[in-house]
């Protein structure tokens, strides 16, 4: 849970938190609610975000948490997200990128593009340009994403981007991770001077319901999370430390493991990559790279 200290230290910022309505997404709503946030929650279920909303108020007692349904592999919706988001609030201080998911067998989203690469990055990159100049002008404000030490031994293969001719489910995971290291690390550099920072971080091993594959792999999937992983309340607390903490003001593109600054692959760090896959993803979505 929070720091009893930090008790209302959010008050009078708006948090946008998607996948918010299970796991450490839903918990960490649940916290910059408690330190006073107003809180915008993203899910695709409607039913859950009634289920969401509703137990953050209960166990809060603040009335400021409201929920927007967005299915965040389709770019659609995550332009639609985006201007719901900005018809609600003419600020942001906080975005926390967070939905994801693991894929046993190759899938594609409405766009075309496999799912697992669409929803664990594209959606961070596209909704957060989206809403680049809201957080600019709410300045000092953080974009806060969840990425994984699963991204350790893996490369960004540009030439099988989308996994058609070989799919991996751990793979294609791995490489979303990755994506999400490589686009904070750029994000950060093209956001410098604006008071807007941009960190990753690894929740750790967490029990979650990433794990929700259908079959054998599923069950054991998430037999093993039952057994081994850490609570969503564990695995929340860099993120919340990440959208909240006065320690971390000012500190940009970097990569976070129980709240403390650590060292992502020799891949995530290479520049080159980072340019290259901002610009591929910048052309995925319809973005200008610049």
């Amino acid at each position: 849970m929070a720091d009893p200290e930090a008790a209302r230290s959010m008050e009078g910022k708006v948090c946008l938190v998607t996948g918010a309505t299970v796991g450490i997404g839903l918990v960490t709503a649940l916290e910059l609610a408690r330190q006073g946030a107003r809180v915008i929650g993203v899910g695709r279920s409607p039913e859950r975000c009634a289920e969401a909303a509703r137990q953050i108020r209960e166990q809060t007692g603040t009335s400021t948490v409201e929920f927007l349904v967005a299915d965040l592999s389709s770019q659609a919706e995550v332009r639609r997200l985006a201007g719901q988001v900005k018809a609600a609030t003419d600020r942001l201080d906080v975005l926390v990128n967070n939905a994801g998911l693991i894929r046993l067998e190759r899938e594609v989203t409405v766009d075309g593009l496999e799912m697992t690469f669409a929803l664990n990055h594209l959606a961070y990159f596209l909704l957060t340009n989206l809403l680049l100049n809201t957080l600019k002008a709410s300045a000092p404000a953080r974009i806060v994403s969840v990425a994984s030490a699963a991204h350790q031994g893996c490369k960004i293969n540009f030439d099988d981007l989308q996994g058609e001719t070989k799919y991996s489910p751990w793979r294609a995971y791995q490489q979303s991770k990755l994506a999400n290291i490589l686009f904070t690390r750029e994000l950060a550099r093209r956001l410098e001077g604006t008071g807007v920072t941009a960190n990753a971080l690894h929740p750790g091993y967490v029990r979650t319901q990433i794990f929700r594959a259908e079959g054998f792999q599923g069950w054991l999937l998430r037999r093993a999370a039952e057994l081994f992983a850490i609570t969503p309340e564990e695995g929340a607390q860099t993120s919340i430390y990440l959208a909240t903490s006065p320690d971390v003001e000012g500190q940009t593109g970097q990569y976070f493991v129980r709240r403390k600054p650590a060292s992502s692959s020799p891949e995530s760090q290479d520049e080159a990559t980072a340019r290259k896959l901002w610009e591929v993803s910048a052309r995925l979505t319809g973005l200008s790279p610049s």
